[in-house]
C-alpha cells in the first residue's frame, strides 16, 4: 500500500530532501515519488511541470528525474541502503513510474557515497562569470569517469570546437527569441519557484554570453573569453537513455563540485532541435542531452526547492 504524507518516516524524508535537491530545467522539479512499505520508492514524472513547448518529447523531462534519482540513489547509499533501480519497470500498466527502487538490502555506507552525499547541497548552478583558470586535468578525468559510470560520456570540446557551439547557441536563442509560445513558457518559469532573477546571473556586456537568457538579468559583467564546454552524450535517445543521462550529469556535478568547479548549461540548440522534431543521425560519441559549461567561480545562492510534502504522490 501507499504510505500516507504524514507516516513516512524521516529516513526516507532525507532521502527526498536529497533526491529534491538536483537540477531540473527551468528548476521545474519535474518529479514527485511513491512509497510503499517503508523500502519501494517510485519515482515518478510529474507532467503539470513539463515544457511542452520546449521539451516535445519530454526529454528534458526524463534528464531531469534522472538527476533526481541520482541524487536518490547516493542519499540511500550514504544512509547504508543498497538501493536495487529498475528503470522504467512497468511501461504498459505505469508509464508515469519512471524509476522503482528497492531498500530493502543493506551494506555499509562507503566513505565516497557519503562524499557525494555532503556534496548534494554544495551543487549549483552558475550562471556568473568565471576565471580563467583552467580545468585541472585530475578532474577532468574524474569527471569523464563519473559520466562513464552512468552509462554517459562526456567530451570535453576543445578551443576551435567551442566557439563553434557557442556561435549555434547564440543563433538557436535568438531563434527561440521570436517563438512567441517558448517565450511565454519560459515567462512562466521564470518568476517565483522556477528561475528567479536572483540566479539568473548578470548580463554579458563583451562578445562573450555563455548562459541561457532568461530576460530580466540583473547588471552587466565579462565573462571568460574562452568558456570550457562538455557534452554529455548517450548511446541511444530513447527515454530509459534520457533517464541514464540525467544521473550521468548529477553524478558529474557532484564530483565537479568536489573539485570546487561551478556548472552552468547552454542547452539552447538541443531544445531547438526538440521543437523543430529533429533526431540527431547515429554518431560513434553518441547522441547529445546535455551542453554545459564548467569552470571556476565564485559562490552563488541556490534555486528555491519544493518542500518534501509536495514531492510525495
Amino acid at each position: 500500500m501507499t504510505i500516507p504524507a504524514p507516516a513516512v518516516s524521516l529516513a526516507i524524508r532525507r532521502l527526498l530532501l536529497a533526491a529534491g535537491q538536483a537540477p531540473s530545467i527551468l528548476n521545474t522539479q519535474p518529479w514527485r515519488f511513491q512509497v510503499r512499505d517503508g523500502q519501494i520508492i517510485d519515482l515518478l514524472a510529474d507532467w503539470d511541470r513539463w515544457l511542452p513547448v520546449s521539451d516535445p518529447r519530454g526529454r528534458s523531462l526524463h534528464v531531469s528525474c534522472g538527476a533526481a534519482l541520482y541524487n536518490l540513489r547516493i542519499a540511500a547509499r550514504a544512509a547504508g541502503r543498497q538501493p536495487t533501480v529498475r528503470l522504467l519497470p512497468d511501461l504498459d500498466h505505469a508509464p508515469e513510474v519512471l524509476a522503482r527502487l528497492d531498500l530493502s538490502e543493506r551494506e555499509r555506507a562507503t566513505a565516497e557515497a557519503r562524499r557525494l552525499y555532503e556534496l548534494i547541497p554544495q551543487r549549483r548552478t552558475s550562471r556568473v562569470p568565471f576565471d580563467e583558470r583552467p580545468l585541472p586535468p585530475r578532474a577532468m578525468t574524474d569527471l569523464r569517469t563519473a559520466a562513464s559510470a552512468e552509462r554517459a560520456r562526456l567530451l570535453f570540446l576543445d578551443q576551435r570546437s567551442a566557439t563553434d557551439l557557442l556561435d549555434y547557441a547564440a543563433i538557436a536563442q535568438d531563434r527561440l527569441a521570436g517563438d512567441a509560445a517558448y517565450l511565454a513558457e519560459l515567462a512562466a518559469w521564470s518568476t517565483g519557484e522556477g528561475v528567479p532573477a536572483y540566479v539568473r546571473g548578470p548580463q554579458a556586456s563583451g562578445d562573450v554570453d555563455p548562459v541561457r537568457d532568461f530576460g530580466h538579468r540583473t547588471g552587466r559583467a565579462r565573462f571568460e573569453p574562452h568558456p570550457r564546454l562538455a557534452v554529455l552524450t548517450t548511446a541511444g535517445d530513447e527515454p530509459i537513455d534520457w533517464l541514464r543521462a540525467g544521473q550521468a550529469l548529477q553524478h558529474v556535478l557532484l564530483v565537479a563540485a568536489g573539485h570546487s568547479l561551478s556548472a552552468s548549461f547552454l542547452n539552447q540548440p538541443l531544445d531547438l532541435r526538440d521543437m523543430r522534431h529533429r533526431t540527431d543521425p547515429r554518431h560513434r560519441r553518441g547522441h547529445p542531452q546535455m551542453i554545459m559549461r564548467l569552470g571556476h567561480g565564485p559562490a552563488v545562492p541556490r534555486a528555491p526547492r519544493r518542500p518534501v510534502t509536495e514531492l510525495l504522490a
